[in-house]
């Protein structure tokens, strides 16, 4: 197993994870902060482009030999046209659960069953190892709160940490840390923009997605 995952949206799982409670902090959200890691990692490696604000493969046919990415793409072209925003909410589960089985395949994850009856139910996963969880906290919290310059944080791990604050997630960097790094964050989202001509609109537009999810959950949990 390496150390951590090579695509964001799997990192963006691990980054998610609770390690008390072994599994998803975010749970709620999780599907839509690993859509927009799926769609900037497409962007990233030109697969998808953007058309006037919408989404577009480059190459039906293309492949990148992982399995929650193809199958974006998969979907993506065989959908009706959306903004990139739309995509970040539209069928989240296939790719949440394409991305989790992915990190079942890796070593980063295994599943767990408890006998109910004498039958065994689909088990819950678990973390194979806390190593990666760590790992790719320590990473984003680095890039947050210093003291790595923002120029030299990787655009994986910027787009990473600003997908992670924008969601609200507390596992890396607690709610005073984000909001005193506000001003380091918007840095770190130029980075993340800066892989490729149209990754900062497009960038820009997955953010925007994930924070109203965010904004959204926090809203219904104090309902």
């Amino acid at each position: 197993m390496t150390d951590t995952p090579r695509s964001l949206p799997a990192c963006l799982y691990l980054l998610a994870w609770d390690t008390g409670e072994d599994r998803p902090a975010a749970a709620a959200g999780l599907g839509r902060l690993v859509r927009a890691g799926a769609l900037a990692e497409l962007a990233w490696r030109g697969l998808l482009a953007d058309e006037d604000g919408v989404a577009v493969p480059t190459d039906p046919d293309a492949e990148t030999g992982e399995g929650p990415l193809d199958g974006l793409l998969e979907l993506v072209a065989e959908s009706r046209p959306r903004t990139w925003q739309e995509w970040v909410g539209a069928h989240t589960g296939a790719t949440r659960t394409a991305v989790r089985e992915s990190l079942v395949a890796g070593g980063f994850l295994r599943a767990r069953g408890h006998r109910l009856l004498g039958l065994l139910p689909p088990g819950r996963h678990v973390l194979a190892d806390p190593a990666p969880v760590r790992s790719l906290r320590a990473r984003a919290r680095a890039a947050l709160c210093g003291p790595v310059p923002v120029a030299e944080v990787g655009h994986r791990v910027a787009a990473m940490t600003v997908l992670a604050v924008d969601a609200g997630l507390g596992t890396f960097a607690t709610a005073g840390e984000r909001v005193a790094h506000r001003d380091r964050a918007e840095a770190l989202a130029a980075r993340g923009g800066e892989a490729g001509p149209a990754l900062p609109g497009v960038f820009r537009e997955l953010r925007a997605a994930v924070r109203a999810a965010a904004v959204t959950g926090a809203a219904t949990r104090g309902s």
